[in-house]
């Protein structure tokens, strides 16, 4: 990605949780929860970490995050854009 600004991000954000959720419900409530919600689960996200670093150049190891901070697309959004 050549600019990563934040709707830039929010995109494919955006993107990849609805090919991950098969729901673009992510895209219309960004704070749904989407471990409570069963929109997501561990496998899912290793992938959604894997099409960020694919995606954007980031790499984000799971071991650096809690659930807690990526449970919601505005929460994966915040912690990209700090990271970036």
């Amino acid at each position: 990605m050549e600019e990563r600004n934040e709707k830039n991000v929010r995109e494919v954000i955006y993107e990849l949780l609805e090919e991950i959720c098969g729901d673009d419900v992510v895209r219309h409530e960004p704070d749904i929860n989407l471990l409570e919600e069963d929109l997501i689960d561990s496998l899912d996200y290793t992938e959604l970490l894997i099409g960020i670093e694919e995606r954007i150049g980031l790499l984000m190891a799971p071991s650096e995050l809690t659930r807690e901070e990526m449970d919601t697309p505005n929460k994966i959004i915040a912690q990209v854009m700090k990271r970036l």
